[in-house]
């Protein structure tokens, strides 16, 4: 029997564009289902001042097929040089919806990232008294700590001593992996919140691992055990209006995932909403799936919430291809490994 549900239409809370080619070819995937998004600054050379803010805006909305609605919520990449003026200038003309932190080093195109945090302290100050966010990408990076560990460590040693010496800043730890995290967005108050992933909802390393190394699960922050998995989705599943959907949609041509060294991410836009509704139903959860995906996040930010609604419907398996091209290129989706009912209506 077929099954639809409406819901407002979907906003994505952390997504990788890229640019030039790439951008053109992802960009109509994540534009066909959702109406906004935080737009990853880690490009090369990053997004650091609101000029370049300005001219990556301007690439994306020329790369909008004709008749899709989208609008990228532009974000500054946050180094020792920021310029806590430029930042807030950027945010008080609409132009820049938050700031977004790598630790230098983390994760792909982060060698601009921040190494001594005391040297962003005037911008992070700047940032809550404007009321702006910081997106947080939280891991540390020192080859001492076990990279299964590393957000854990990073709460404890830098993210909880920025909130403590920053009061009022307004912080989202972007795609957390571990029932750690899950506790300390829940306790952490309404001036903290949470993105999570399509991966992390559905997969854990076993997924990864177990039987060869299927690179296209391999992503930054990487997977972490069942238990953590199981975590975050109680927690997206919760209620608690300060935890929702950011993909972390992050393509990368599918010869380069497939290298000896491979890149980290996943490529999920195109089927984020079918597997997030297969993996809300099988929670019971169904009901839940409109705050996650449509109204948590916009409230979060202080942005209304999208007025469109788009309808999911549910019967036989759906198809999807295996890869889209990119220029010379080909980026691989990402496959969940198990069938998908639930399909965006055209």
């Amino acid at each position: 029997m077929t099954q639809s549900l409406t819901i407002r239409r979907p906003d994505d809370w952390h997504l990788h564009l890229r640019d030039g080619a790439m951008l053109a070819a992802v960009l109509p995937e994540t534009a066909r289902h959702f109406a906004r998004a935080i737009i990853m600054p880690n490009l090369v050379p990053p997004v650091v001042t609101g000029a370049d803010a300005a001219a990556y805006r301007s690439r994306i909305m020329a790369a909008l097929p004709a008749g899709m609605t989208f609008t990228p919520l532009m974000t500054l990449y946050l180094t020792e040089d920021t310029d806590a003026a430029d930042v807030a200038a950027a945010a008080a003309s609409g132009l820049i919806t938050a700031v977004k932190l790598y630790p230098a080093g983390a994760t792909t195109n982060s060698a601009s990232g921040v190494r001594d945090f005391d040297k962003v302290r005037p911008v992070l100050e700047k940032m809550a008294g404007i009321g702006l966010p910081l997106c947080v990408h939280g891991e540390v990076t020192g080859p001492e700590v076990d990279i299964f560990d590393r957000e854990a460590v990073f709460i404890d040693t830098v993210l909880d001593p920025i909130r403590r010496a920053t009061p009022g800043l307004r912080v989202v730890m972007e795609h957390i992996t571990t029932s750690q995290a899950a506790d300390y967005v829940a306790a952490g108050g309404d001036t903290l919140a949470a993105t999570i992933t399509v991966q992390h909802l559905m997969l854990d390393r076993n997924d990864m691992l177990v039987g060869g190394m299927r690179p296209h699960y391999y992503c930054l922050p990487i997977l972490k055990r069942r238990d953590h998995r199981e975590a975050l989705l109680a927690a997206a599943i919760s209620g608690n209006p300060r935890i929702f959907l950011g993909t972390d949609s992050a393509p990368h041509p599918t010869h380069a995932k497939e290298a000896e060294c491979c890149s980290a991410g996943c490529f999920t836009a195109p089927l984020a909403l079918s597997c997030l509704a297969e993996t809300f139903e099988q929670a019971g959860a169904l009901d839940r799936l409109e705050a996650f995906t449509s109204l948590n996040g916009p409230r979060f930010y202080g942005l209304p919430v999208n007025e469109e609604t788009i309808t999911l419907v549910k019967g036989d398996p759906i198809a999807w291809p295996d890869r889209i091209g990119a220029g010379e290129a080909t980026v691989t989706l990402f496959n969940p490994g198990i069938p998908l009912h639930w399909r965006v209506e055209a």
